[in-house]
């Protein structure tokens, strides 16, 4: 990936159904974070590592994210995939991914912070010759999350859900490195769900990969972390 042309996806299309009682009539991203919208935090994480060019992938009250960002963050040109109905969590993604010319792309959720290190990510990624890579965490308690089960040199085996994983181990931390030649090669319909019908149903025939990073992490989505954010960031 040449450093002027790096391209990074986030969804930030999220209803925020579990934040509502605290950020009213906005889309979870855009909830203020000390005077500003989460969502520049994760930008500003962007710029950090060379990245140019994002897609925000919205919906719900898309007009708020536009009308604050417009097409410019700093040194990032932002281009919006908007979603008139939703397509899940895997359909979001496909229709974000068509903006992008790279062929591997970083993808992010707008609702969280996690600061893993872009560049080992990106060095893994070819090193493993992987077609998904995922930044994975290791936590005490799987059973929030479930797990993700992976061999000696990052290869994923499978994934635990979560009513059946318990005690520590590694989760998805939700940051992908995607090569978009996996999502063309599996023919999937316009609405679909990354985790099942992307990582779960093709674990075991594609080359997806884990790297496990102990940095920064923080989830808004619910009001508790959400008010942990105010007083960390």
């Amino acid at each position: 990936m040449n450093r002027k042309d790096k391209e990074a996806v986030i969804l930030a299309g999220g209803f925020g159904t579990r934040l509502q009682s605290v950020v009213k009539e906005l889309p979870k991203p855009m909830a203020p974070v000390n005077g500003r919208p989460f969502l520049t935090y994760i930008l500003d994480y962007l710029i950090d590592y060379n990245y140019t060019k994002v897609v925000l992938s919205v919906g719900y009250l898309h007009e708020k994210i536009e009308d604050y960002f417009g097409a410019q963050y700093k040194t990032l040109n932002i281009q919006y995939a908007v979603e008139t109905e939703p397509l899940g969590t895997g359909g979001g993604i496909a229709y974000a991914l068509s903006f992008c010319k790279n062929e591997n792309i970083l993808v992010l959720n707008g609702d969280t912070l996690f600061k893993a290190d872009f560049s080992a990510l990106e060095e893994f990624h070819t090193r493993c010759g992987s077609q998904l890579s995922i930044v994975l965490r290791h936590v005490a308690d799987t059973s929030r999350y479930g797990r993700v089960n992976t061999d000696s040199n990052g290869r994923i085996l499978s994934f635990t859900e979560k009513k059946a994983a318990s005690g520590e181990g590694l989760i998805n931390g939700g940051i992908y490195l995607i090569n978009k030649n996996l999502i063309q090669s599996l023919n999937l319909p316009q609405k679909f769900s990354f985790e099942k019908d992307v990582m779960e149903k093709h674990v075991a025939t594609k080359p997806l990969f884990g790297i496990e990073s102990d940095g920064y992490f923080i989830d808004i989505g619910i009001p508790e972390d959400y008010a942990r954010a105010q007083r960390e960031l």
